[in-house]
């Protein structure tokens, strides 16, 4: 077992990898959580094209809305990275399938976790990410960055974390993927102060 698997083991206990078809119907999504075989894993993140209807210039993982063709979320998941970042679907190795999460705009949100060699480098499809970066994962550990902000959601307003990382605000569904990775890996506490599993 790699480094980085033994570090990763709390999450792959945590949330085992299904190969379960997708379930349900709706506006679902598969998301990549890719990160690098290594001491210190380092995670892909892209910056979401600022030509994109929805989220432009939004720093996001890997990963869309289900398609017709994708049987598993995985399937959504691989496929998206490759169109996205050109990650070959064979480069990943699955650890860990983290249940859904629901965003405001009423997204099913599943996240996907796998090691990739740490010798890759995403090449980024300019119609969908403007970059792509790889901020080690510990960055994600809250000692510095992390913040919650309570934002509006309908006639109420709800907790919503977000990690400053150089000029990038990471938020949202993004950030608390994190967030819960890193309360797990690293012990790290985070507090979300909402169940991301439901509606606010």
């Amino acid at each position: 077992m790699s480094v980085a698997a033994a570090l990763l083991r709390p999450l792959a206990q945590a949330f085992p990898v299904s190969d379960a078809p997708w379930q349900g119907s709706g506006r679902q999504a598969g998301v990549l959580v890719a990160l690098t075989d290594e001491a210190e894993p380092r995670v892909i993140l892209g910056r979401r094209a600022n030509h994109l209807p929805l989220h432009p210039g939004e720093v996001a993982f890997p990963g869309g809305k289900r398609e017709a063709i994708d049987r598993s979320p995985w399937d959504t998941a691989l496929r998206e990275a490759q169109e996205e970042v050109a990650l070959a679907p064979g480069a990943v190795r699955p650890v860990a399938q983290m249940p859904s999460l629901l965003t405001r705009s009423h997204f099913e949100v599943l996240p996907c976790i796998g090691l990739i060699p740490a010798t890759i480098i995403p090449e980024v499809d300019p119609s969908e990410f403007d970059s792509a970066f790889m901020p080690p994962l510990r960055q994600f550990d809250g000692r510095e960055g992390y913040r919650l902000e309570r934002m509006p959601y309908g006639s109420t307003e709800v907790y919503v974390p977000h990690y400053q990382v150089g000029d990038d605000n990471v938020w949202g569904v993004t950030a608390a993927v994190l967030a819960r990775i890193a309360n797990l890996v690293y012990d790290a506490g985070l507090d979300l102060k909402r169940n991301w599993e439901d509606l606010p």
